[in-house]
């Protein structure tokens, strides 16, 4: 694995988007001797197989798993980055995150934790949950943005939609041995442009996920 290169990785469907994003990533702060690449994914018949795509065709050691509608205002994210994957034992880190997944496995139908600029069809503004001062231990972060220092397969064996591949990947990082975390966020790192939510798959894959990580067989 390359130490010093850094890869963003966004599954694409709009070109609009892409170059929206493009134009965030181009403006960061990058170290000296690093290097950056982006790759974007078209035609994934999955968020998992997409991912499992772009970590492969990568010898970055940190990973950015990125959606497309997610711009980056943080100029120093990747140095950000960079000293919070000096602990080892860090696998993963996300904005936004459930310190403990409920008991609907839907993270947004408990508290969260995290920080970022957000934009919809009918409002915009600041999200800020938690104590944001703070790094936060988490059981799960959203797939908004998912930063790794270790590559480890995306469940496509399960996954095959869109939904709940970012919580099985906080759960398989977990499982070996590493920590999830949301950073302190004194200024959100990122704007998620996310318009109107598509749950067309959605409890489909959730109950996949709780097959596969909570009940096993008894679902």
């Amino acid at each position: 694995m390359n130490k010093n290169k850094i890869c963003f990785i966004l599954c694409v469907n709009n070109q609009r988007y892409l170059q929206e994003c493009l134009l965030y990533l181009n403006q960061l702060s990058v170290p000296e001797n690093f290097e950056v690449e982006i790759l974007s994914i078209e035609e994934a018949i999955s968020m998992t197989s997409g991912y499992n795509e772009g970590m492969h065709a990568s010898d970055a050691k940190y990973k950015v798993y990125l959606h497309q509608d997610v711009f980056i205002v943080n100029k120093k994210f990747i140095f950000d980055i960079m000293t919070i994957f000096e602990d080892a034992s860090i696998g993963m880190v996300g904005v936004i995150g459930s310190i403990s997944m409920p008991d609907s496995m839907i993270m947004w139908n408990d508290k969260r934790v995290g920080r970022m600029y957000f934009s919809s069809f009918d409002q915009s503004g600041e999200s800020v949950m938690g104590n944001c001062q703070i790094c936060h231990n988490v059981e799960a972060i959203d797939g908004v943005m998912m930063i790794t220092q270790y590559d480890l397969e995306w469940r496509e064996d399960i996954f095959d939609k869109w939904d709940f591949y970012d919580v099985s990947q906080s759960y398989e990082f977990r499982k070996k041995g590493y920590k999830v975390v949301v950073p302190a966020l004194n200024e959100p790192w990122c704007i998620h442009d996310d318009g109107v939510p598509n749950f067309e798959n959605f409890y489909d894959e959730r109950k996949k996920f709780i097959q596969e990580y909570i009940w096993g067989d008894d679902i």
